[in-house]
């Protein structure tokens, strides 16, 4: 089985330097901007708004990075790492639906589709997708890496659409409500 782990992992270990390195980069990034936006407009900030808008977007990158260590760890069976990433996975969807119900009792602003799709959706299906994918590891190693690297491109492209659209709504000055992607 040593040799199964390491010959199903290895090809993918500059994807997941690249990916892990972006979202470590990208976590960082996001610190920076909130440090300074909190300064600035500590008084206008909501609580739910940031719970449903900026965290998750930061767990997001997160998540992918602990999914590039763990596949880029030298593990000599499957298992293990797929035990970890089923959790990460479970953890994911578990807190996709969280921000999908404080989105919904979120009485500042109302979502709209485009809110809906980019912050509870796609995360969701991005987990379940990396649940799924380490279920497979375990199983059926041999699709489990598409499932996984697929999982983990997406919660990067969410989270820098998400922290895009984060930015520029503090940028523009948007005090009302959180942001949207117009």
């Amino acid at each position: 089985m040593a040799e199964t782990a390491s010959s199903m992992l290895a090809p993918w270990s500059s994807f997941y330097v690249v990916t892990g390195s972006a979202a470590a980069s990208l976590t960082g990034l996001m610190f920076v901007v909130i440090t300074l936006v909190t300064g600035v407009e500590r008084a206008r900030r909501s609580r739910d708004g940031i719970s449903v808008f900026s965290t998750p977007t930061v767990v997001h990158f997160s998540s992918a990075l602990f999914v590039s260590l763990v596949l880029s760890a030298p593990w000599r069976s499957l298992i293990q790492p797929a035990a970890l990433i089923g959790l990460m996975g479970l953890y994911g969807v578990v807190s996709a639906l969280i921000v999908m119900y404080r989105t919904r009792r979120f009485a500042a602003y109302r979502a709209d589709l485009e809110d809906w799709t980019w912050y509870m959706v796609l995360p969701f299906i991005a987990y379940a997708v990396l649940l799924a994918g380490a279920i497979m590891l375990a199983l059926v190693p041999a699709k489990a890496p598409f499932a996984l690297a697929g999982s983990v491109a997406l919660l990067i492209f969410i989270g820098i659409h998400n922290a895009w659209d984060v930015v520029t709504f503090l940028a523009i000055g948007g005090h009302e409500e959180p942001p949207s992607s117009s």
